[in-house]
């Protein structure tokens, strides 16, 4: 079933230039990204988005980290894509990710793992709202 997933390139990967190199895995692994764009998110926007997060530890970290720099939210399209998506991205923690994987070639630890992705069709919906409009998804 085609189905659509929401992926955000971190700063730790905007900050080395890893867009075209995630983007080429992405697109190698069956995905077709079909909206994009680089913004800096507000620490309003990384709290809302992170919310399910707030009671713990890391919370204002990650929130911090979020906004430090450029970020590249995106819209994913493909077979099972929530689920192909977590596939390609590995394991949080680059040392436990599969070989091939974007964590595994890029993340430098587990808390800059260089992407994030939905967990649930459901979370998916929700997280691309939060960023685009569906005008602004070209299919």
């Amino acid at each position: 079933m085609t189905e659509r997933t929401f992926s955000i390139l971190k700063p730790d990967a905007t900050e080395r230039n890893l867009t075209g190199k995630i983007n080429a895995v992405i697109e190698d692994a069956g995905l077709r990204i079909v909206a994009q764009r680089r913004i800096r998110m507000t620490e309003e926007q990384a709290k809302t988005f992170y919310e399910v997060h707030k009671e713990r530890p890391f919370y204002g970290e990650l929130v911090g980290q979020m906004t430090s720099a450029p970020v590249v939210v995106q819209v994913l399209e493909g077979e099972n894509a929530v689920a192909k998506y977590r596939e390609i991205m590995g394991a949080t923690n680059p040392e436990q990710a599969a070989e091939g994987t974007i964590r595994k070639l890029f993340a430098k630890n587990v808390g800059e793992n260089s992407v994030h992705g939905s967990d649930s069709q459901d979370n998916a919906k929700l997280e691309i709202a939060q960023f685009f409009t569906e005008d602004q998804i070209v299919g």
